[in-house]
């Protein structure tokens, strides 16, 4: 099977600086994510992205981990970013205990496994994903039907946040790591 192409090659050797994160991902994962053979050309930039999300991923965070899984998978969706859609797909599965949420997200406005609350949020990803950002009024106000000033803000940094991820992702065309199957694996068995 001949290699595929890659017009910005990954690196092969990770800088030290990136251990505790290479640590982690093989832990949780069982193998270094994609992105990280990417950003490891720039460690700094790639800790400071690690920071940002790991504060929208806190335990305290005003938006629980599935919202935040589902708009991500979204995002990932619409910005066509394999790795995003995978590894976001998977988090979302984990958080709500099967796939077929995730897999049904694309559709989501048909879908019956979406409540009131999700279906704001996910229109909300969706506009302001959109260039330039489609916020309506009649967006703005089932976003305050649900969420509060300070949700709605940590809810735009997320959404800033996956665009910043799954772009870079898709420009760069990293590719998706097969992490969703391994969940579908586990749970077939």
């Amino acid at each position: 099977m001949k290699k595929r192409e890659e017009w910005v090659e990954p690196i092969q050797t990770l800088p030290v600086s990136l251990k505790p994160l290479i640590v982690m991902q093989k832990k949780h994962f069982g193998a270094v994510l994609n992105p990280t053979r990417w950003w490891g050309r720039m460690p700094r930039l790639f800790w400071l992205v690690a920071l940002f999300v790991g504060f929208l991923e806190r335990r305290r965070a005003r938006l629980s981990p599935a919202l935040r899984s589902l708009l991500m998978t979204r995002i990932s969706q619409l910005c066509h970013c394999a790795f995003c859609i995978d590894a976001n797909s998977l988090r979302l599965a984990e958080r709500s205990g099967a796939l077929d949420k995730a897999q049904a997200v694309s559709e989501w406005r048909e879908s019956p496994l979406f409540c009131d609350e999700e279906r704001a949020a996910l229109a909300y990803a969706e506009a302001v994903t959109a260039t330039p950002p489609q916020v309506t009024e009649e967006i703005k106000a089932q976003m305050r039907r649900y969420f509060s000033d300070a949700a709605i803000t940590e809810m735009t940094a997320l959404i800033a946040f996956q665009n910043l991820s799954a772009r870079f992702n898709a420009a760069l065309a990293i590719p998706a790591q097969g992490l969703c199957a391994a969940f579908k694996g586990k749970n077939d068995a």
